[in-house]
């Protein structure tokens, strides 16, 4: 089992920045992609980006690109994701999760994760 738990949401002005923290505990494996979704009102939970537990290896889609970066510290047991540049459009709550190895299609899908945190809320000003 691995337990999931964000912090760091708030509100900020568009052109600002915030850093999300994921904090794992419970049994983590090098096997894992460690994600981060994002959910708007009325929209549906959608990939943001993810790192690989053991590589670090990131994949980020299209939109944040240039903007967010994702990492882990190993160490401390967290996956970070640093947002810069926020637009209105980034607002929603953004979840941390959690799955085997897999390819990109598959991690781009909320239905194929084992493990989610509760999410933190993220609001974006203009």
């Amino acid at each position: 089992q691995v337990q999931l738990v964000e912090s760091g949401g708030g509100l900020v002005q568009a052109g600002g920045s915030l850093t999300l923290s994921c904090a794992i505990s419970g049994r983590t494996h090098d096997s894992y992609h460690m994600s981060w979704f994002r959910q708007a009102p009325g929209k549906e939970r959608a990939f943001v980006g993810a790192i690989a537990w053991s590589g670090g290896g990131t994949y980020y889609i299209d939109s944040v690109k240039g903007r967010f970066t994702v990492s882990r510290d190993k160490a401390k047991n967290l996956v970070l994701l640093q947002m810069t540049n926020l637009e209105p459009e980034d607002t929603a709550r953004y979840y941390c999760a959690a799955r085997e190895h897999h390819t990109l299609v598959v991690l781009q899908t909320a239905g194929n994760y084992d493990y989610w945190g509760q999410g933190t809320q993220v609001t974006v000003s203009s």
